[in-house]
């Protein structure tokens, strides 16, 4: 395997470039599904890698249950510096799926409470909370997904901007948003490199959401008065995790990209361009990550294979 094991840790450096354009340059759908895609490969691959160098590691401790043969000189020369990177490897991994693992349970916990507290009400496509504070958020999942606007809200939006509010929240719904959000803090979880593109994903299915709504109400002005106007007397939801009108900022670019003409629908931007030679790098550096995580996977198993007595 050699140094080919430890790229998939470093590759998603690659796709950095491409976190900041994408959102300045690419349709907003185009952008959430290029950087989740590249996100969950990368983070998919580095998790592989770290795994492989584990067991190399656990295979030398003391009355492992790992056969014997797994800790001989060859195998352990299939990772360099086996030594160190082997057994640093193992608390490394154990954080990882800590951490992946109290994300989804988070995720599901903020759902249940949501729809705990919808338990009254009836089971309409727009529950509407008497509550003085001003919120509005889109709850997927349960018997029907759901948009959850307060009193408060809505006394401080006009018709239209109403209107405004329903397509952004029904368009996070459809076109099912949270997967793309929770598939990205997963990966941000295993990888931390990969923060960046879980920020931009976070921005770009809110503007995802706005142009929807705009192209839904048939004005933009009104999506982009409802947006700042709901982030002036928004505290956020009050759960962080789903997506609202102004949970997302920074609302100021949002407003300003809805004042201006409609962003251009395109599924893969010219290479002749800066967006185009970052998606380039970001695709190329997935690819190769992919196939180092491949690459070394088999050949730990047959070097494992080789090691195991018969």
């Amino acid at each position: 395997m050699g140094v080919f094991v430890f790229l998939p840790l470093v590759l998603p450096l690659t796709a950095w470039p491409i976190a900041r354009l994408a959102e300045q340059h690419l349709h907003p759908r185009t952008a959430t599904r290029l950087l989740t895609g590249v996100t969950a490969v990368m983070a998919a691959c580095s998790t592989l890698c770290l795994g492989l160098v584990m067991v190399v590691g656990t295979a030398q401790l003391p009355g492992n249950p790992l056969p014997d043969g797994w800790s001989d000189p060859e195998v352990r020369a299939a990772v360099p510096y086996d030594e160190v990177v082997g057994k640093a490897a193992i608390p490394a991994l154990v954080v990882v799926l800590a951490a992946c693992g109290r994300t989804l349970w988070r995720h599901g916990r903020v759902r249940r409470r949501a729809h705990r507290a919808l338990a009254g009400l009836r089971e309409t496509e727009v529950a509407v909370l008497p509550d003085d504070v001003p919120y509005a958020y889109a709850l997927p999942g349960g018997r029907r997904d759901r948009v959850v606007v307060t009193t408060a809200m809505l006394d401080c939006l006009e018709p239209a901007e109403r209107r405004a509010l329903f397509a952004h929240e029904r368009a996070h719904l459809t076109a099912h948003h949270h997967r793309f959000l929770l598939a990205v803090q997963l990966a941000a979880r295993a990888n931390p490199f990969l923060r960046p593109l879980r920020t931009a994903v976070s921005y770009t299915v809110e503007r995802w959401a706005d142009e929807d709504a705009a192209q839904t109400v048939g004005s933009r002005r009104a999506v982009a008065c409802a947006i700042g106007k709901a982030a002036l007397v928004s505290r956020g939801t009050p759960v962080a995790t789903l997506a609202g009108l102004a949970a997302v900022g920074p609302v100021p670019r949002r407003v300003a990209a809805l004042l201006g003409p409609a962003p251009a629908v395109r599924s893969w931007p010219s290479l002749f361009t800066s967006v185009g030679v970052a998606t380039w790098g970001a695709a190329v550096g997935a690819a190769v990550s992919a196939m180092s995580s491949a690459n070394s996977a088999v050949t730990m198993v047959f070097i494992l294979h080789a090691a195991t007595p018969l």
